[in-house]
């Protein structure tokens, strides 16, 4: 189940992100996850579906986003917002100031860029191990066509005017996270770097354009 929690995770971070912007306003007290989700259900629904078929998921792996309790009602604070936008803006100072809309989009945005990289990150993450694990042969070029797919459903629902495409998310992860993984000092397994290799060069073509 540390797969499941490691993908719901960040995508609770993605739906508090959307709650926030569907108010229009910055204004917390206004934020409420349940009616986000209620109004983007059918979005919801086909990026649960799209998370079990990249992840290879049972119905017991998805049942643990239920039980984490960040895809129903909950009061949205500043502890939410410093968490999910990683606490690169939690500054004494600046949460005193979330009572005032353009801090509050600031933190959103923070924890959009950050939390949907993450989410990338575990879908990649999961789909090279699943894929090693069943000793299928490589599946990166169909996997990364699933995987955009949730991307691209993720980013709206972060913010559905755009600000975060599905291209500067790949873009972001590959910096913050591949070299780490690649590393010849890393631990991860040889056969699991090339997955990750596999996947970076086909989310690249379907995203960025080849070369």
């Amino acid at each position: 189940m540390r797969r499941a929690r490691w993908i719901f995770g960040p995508l609770g971070g993605v739906v508090m992100a959307g709650a926030v912007n569907a108010t229009g306003t910055g204004e917390l007290a206004e934020v409420s996850v349940g009616e986000f989700l209620a109004r983007r259900r059918d979005d919801f629904e086909q990026l649960m579906d799209g998370i079990r078929s990249v992840c290879r998921f049972d119905d017991a792996a998805m049942g643990i986003a239920d039980e984490m309790g960040w895809f129903g009602e909950y009061e949205v604070d500043a502890a939410h917002l410093a968490l999910y936008s990683g606490y690169l803006a939690a500054t004494p100072e600046f949460l005193d100031r979330l009572d005032q809309p353009p801090a509050v989009r600031r933190m959103c945005r923070m924890a959009a860029d950050l939390q949907l990289t993450e989410f990338l990150g575990a879908l990649i993450g999961v789909a090279v191990q699943a894929e090693a694990e069943t000793e299928a042969e490589t599946e990166a070029a169909q996997g990364a066509v699933r995987i955009v797919d949730v991307l691209a459903i993720a980013c709206d629902l972060a913010d559905p005017t755009g600000g975060t495409a599905p291209a500067q998310v790949f873009r972001m992860w590959r910096v913050a996270q591949l070299p780490g993984i690649l590393d010849p000092r890393s631990h991860t397994p040889t056969y699991l770097k090339a997955g990750f290799r596999a996947y970076d060069e086909a989310l690249e073509t379907l995203l960025v354009g080849g070369a």
